[in-house]
């Protein structure tokens, strides 16, 4: 069994590049795969390994200039979900675009899953999904609203032409581990909306921490590894993802007459050429091979690593 670590933190790095290399030594002594993002902002991403493993990466995390008190969320995965290991420099732990935004200076009010209930239901309250569209897809909370985005860089824009739409209600924010809401919220304050909420630890901690029964929660989360996608609990869901467009597949969509493994799916069938097809059938080929002979291959199937 595997232990999967999701973690950000907003935080000041004067030097992001001195960072990666310790970090990603960190890492692969000690057999944890995934990937990390630094950026001036701070660091962002999931990791996976045995618990000591884990533990050790972690350690070296809250050294880091103002990681002393970071927070993750965990889960189990009964394989490793990442292919290898990568550190990578960005501009954003989290790419918005828009160059004020800024969570250390403020983000809406966190609210605790437990409440989070209450809060969604209440009538002067517009709940917004800011996820991605094909995350969307396969869950997301009662009565959300869906902005239909294919990036969180869209997100700024579909705010700004839609915000007449919810006029002066309470918004109420929400995504997979918290990461979009912390800049989604400080977007909308310096927008001029004066109550912003967010749910704390993202729609993993509601799964984790509120019982089946309670959850207004409809389908399953989205989760960028190998496991595609989780309910309940945490437990690994039912969907598995399309190697050509990286969207997740239902099992009806894997009997679909446009499914080709690793080929393409429903979704995209229409989206790339013969040539490009002929070369995910080649990779594909050559995954099957690999696994085989019992190797991984490069372009194995952990999620977007």
């Amino acid at each position: 069994m595997f232990t999967v670590a999701a973690l950000y933190k907003f935080t000041v790095f004067p030097d992001p590049t001195a960072l990666r290399g310790p970090l990603l030594a960190a890492c692969e002594a000690n057999g944890v795969r995934g990937t990390l993002l630094l950026a001036r902002e701070g660091i962002n991403g999931t990791i996976a390994g045995d618990r000591a493993g884990i533990d050790t990466v972690l350690s070296h995390i809250r050294g880091l200039p103002g990681c002393a008190e970071i927070e993750w969320k965990e889960s189990a995965a009964a394989e490793m979900p990442f292919g290898r290991m990568k550190v990578r420099l960005k501009r954003e732990i989290v790419t918005m675009g828009v160059p004020d935004v800024d969570p250390m200076v403020g983000t809406g009010h966190y609210v605790e899953p437990s409440e989070w209930n209450d809060l969604i239901s209440a009538h002067d309250v517009v709940v917004i999904d800011t996820r991605n569209d094909y995350e969307v897809a396969i869950g997301t909370f009662d009565g959300a609203v869906d902005p239909g985005t294919k990036s969180f860089r869209e997100f700024p824009a579909w705010w700004r032409e839609n915000a007449q739409r919810f006029g002066n209600k309470r918004v109420a924010m929400f995504c997979t581990g918290g990461i979009r809401c912390e800049k989604s919220t400080n977007f909308l304050l310096n927008e001029g909306v004066s109550e912003v909420y967010h749910l704390r630890g993202g729609i993993l901690k509601y799964l984790e921490d509120v019982p089946a029964a309670q959850s207004l929660w409809n389908g399953e989360c989205f989760v960028f590894d190998q496991r595609v996608s989780v309910g309940h609990g945490l437990r690994q869901g039912q969907y598995s993802l399309c190697h050509a467009c990286r969207r997740p597949l239902s099992p009806t969509d894997l009997s679909h007459p446009d499914y080709e493994d690793g080929v393409c799916c429903p979704a995209c069938v229409d989206e790339y050429s013969d040539t490009q097809r002929e070369r995910f059938r080649e990779r594909q080929r050559q995954v099957d091979l690999a696994e085989k002979r019992g190797d991984l291959h490069i372009g194995a199937r952990h999620g977007r690593n």
